[in-house]
């Protein structure tokens, strides 16, 4: 009886562990004011389809940059960096957006960035980590 007991458990840990890794795509929620984010660390899996809710409660536009792994945009994010943008979105003052995109399949802790003129020097900046599946 305690025997089966151990296999019933197991097998159900088994289950939700396979239904947490299949099927729909990671979400990921963001808040932006100004001038910080809201969380300012997230955490993705490699690779993944992330479906990402990004909403600006601020009084300007902003937006949420990652850049390529490994790159950062300095003291200033000015036109020498549009090159290393791995992936952006941009959304005015009071306005919502959900969009997806793939995440990068590099595992790393990549830059997030407002890529409006001064919001990073202000302090608008994040991590997203980006790990293993």
């Amino acid at each position: 009886m305690k025997r089966a007991r151990i296999i019933l458990i197991t097998m159900l840990g088994l289950a939700l562990m396979l239904t947490a890794c299949g099927g729909s795509p990671t979400k990921l929620n963001v808040s932006m004011t100004d001038f910080k984010y809201e969380p300012m660390e997230s955490t993705i899996l490699a690779g993944e389809e992330i479906t990402f809710s990004i909403k600006n409660v601020g009084a300007v536009l902003h937006e949420y940059v990652i850049m390529n792994l490994g790159q950062t945009a300095g003291d200033k994010f000015g036109d020498e960096d549009e090159g290393n943008i791995f992936w952006e979105v941009e959304v005015e003052a009071g306005q919502s957006k959900t969009v997806t995109f793939t995440a990068p399949t590099e595992a790393g802790t990549y830059e997030i960035v407002c890529g409006t003129p001064g919001h990073m020097e202000a302090g608008m900046k994040g991590i997203l980590i980006v790990v293993d599946k």
